[in-house]
């Protein structure tokens, strides 16, 4: 069957599913959102029991998300990681670093005979949330302000800073992309404990944090959109394959496909509604509606990256090095193989789902915690 496809058309199937993955675990920060929102929503222990447990649920279905999202970059991708994962290394440890801690915090939190105290691993989960989502988004935002890497003809690469990587923290459009995934993860979080949790006070303080995230969110996503469709890109020619900066790429690619276009309307649109739900109909299923639309939004953001011959890893000192799906991308056997594998995700994402209604019959209450003795 795959066997069929032509090269690039493998390529760009592996793109889609890596955006899909990418999108999806967006979707499940709201794990780490809610970590941040730990003490703004629980003003006793028993409270911040029942919000850690609520998203201890799921935060290691949140873990496998970003390990399937970053195998399948290793496997169908190799040059990207190579590049990204081996010269931004002090960037991509750090976030390692603050995944760890979010591991650790979950299994220690409430250990009997707990020698740091519950606050610290509390500290550990605000951390997680917080600077290495902060993290995560300056790297996605790398994805269309380039990098400082070379490639040479052996498809080596090396950085050309010291700083390896960390000088994506001094542009503004970096910050704040990831700012604006911080706080969007945040209006996740407080839209799934209003769906999950059975606590009115803590439900009453979700909707009024869901106000002021919301607001902060708006002005983040409108200074990132509006430079998206406002900065030059780089393309390649099909032919030739030589890169050359393209003034408003990301505004053409949206006009060349206008399915992708639609989509990343009908996902800002779907996310508003989901907010709206929850704060003017008093609804707490506003996370369904919201979460489709990250979902789209992000799938959208990769397709405008990686598809119309456009350049998804500028280099900012060699653009011939510059990354591409078609020249980033491993083998056309490689790509084959993966793809029958990669027919088992419905059934990894039936796991999650069949999982997800399995732990959410029922809304989490304060006496649940309370004679669980096994809770975070």
């Amino acid at each position: 069957m795959f066997e069929k496809l032509s090269y690039l058309t493998l390529q760009e199937y592996w793109w889609f599913l890596i955006g899909l993955l990418g999108a999806l675990f967006v979707f499940m920060t709201f794990v780490q959102g809610g970590q941040t929102l730990l003490y703004r929503l629980g003003k006793s222990e028993a409270e911040r029991d029942l919000i850690v447990n609520a998203l201890g649920r799921k935060w290691e279905l949140t873990f496998t998300t970003l390990v399937m999202f970053g195998g399948a970059l290793f496997a169908a991708f190799p040059l990207f990681y190579a590049v990204s994962f081996g010269g931004a290394y002090y960037v991509w440890m750090a976030i390692l670093f603050c995944f760890i801690l979010q591991a650790v915090a979950y299994e220690y939190r409430k250990k009997p005979g707990n020698l740091y105290g519950e606050r610290t691993y509390e500290i550990f989960l605000f951390i997680n949330g917080s600077l290495g989502i902060i993290l995560i988004g300056i790297a996605l935002g790398t994805l269309f302000t380039g990098g400082h890497f070379v490639v040479n003809d052996n498809h080596l690469s090396h950085w050309t800073r010291s700083s390896y990587g960390l000088e994506a923290v001094l542009n503004p459009f970096n910050v704040a992309f990831g700012l604006m995934l911080f706080f969007l993860a945040r209006i996740l979080a407080a839209l799934y404990l209003i769906d999950t949790v059975d606590e009115a006070a803590i439900i009453a303080r979700a909707r009024r944090v869901l106000k002021i995230e919301t607001i902060l969110f708006l002005i983040l996503f409108l200074y990132v959109a509006g430079s998206i469709v406002s900065m030059s890109g780089y393309g390649y020619d099909p032919q030739t394959f030589k890169v050359a900066i393209v003034p408003h790429k990301f505004m053409h690619n949206l006009v060349a496909m206008p399915l992708v276009a639609a989509s990343l309307l009908l996902g800002a649109v779907l996310l508003l509604v989901g907010i709206g739900m929850d704060l003017f109909t008093h609804s707490d299923k506003g996370i369904w509606p919201a979460g489709l639309g990250v979902v789209l939004v992000v799938l959208s953001l990769f397709s405008i990256l990686g598809y119309n011959h456009t350049v998804f890893y500028p280099s900012l000192d060699d653009p011939q090095s510059s990354l591409t799906i078609r020249n980033a991308s491993g083998s056309r056997y490689t790509l084959v193989a993966m793809s029958y594998v990669s027919l088992m995700v419905p059934l990894v994402l039936g796991y999650i789902i069949a999982v997800w209604r399995a732990m959410n019959r029922h809304k989490m209450t304060l006496q649940e915690v309370e004679n669980d003795p096994h809770h975070y």
